[in-house]
């Protein structure tokens, strides 16, 4: 089986939210392969401003492909 180049997941997130830590089980399960990093939104004044009320935030390879839940299969497509 060939696999394609490892991406960069990030899962933008905070403590305490329930969403995100749904959407970081579903980010682990499909992207294993890959590079996947948590950011918690609330250690950066800008991340803040971004990203507010929007988390979790996932992208992949800095492209933004989903926010409050996680379609497994988006998720595996933009990991093609």
């Amino acid at each position: 089986m060939r696999r394609g180049p490892r991406r960069e997941v990030v899962v933008y997130t905070r403590q305490g939210c329930h969403l995100c830590a749904e959407a970081e089980a579903v980010v682990r399960r499909v992207a294993r392969r890959h590079d996947v990093r948590l950011v918690d939104i609330d250690a950066d004044p800008a991340l803040v401003e971004r990203y507010t009320v929007r988390v979790p935030v996932i992208t992949v390879d800095g492209a933004e492909v989903a926010e409050y839940q996680v379609d497994p299969a988006r998720l595996r497509a933009a990991l093609r």
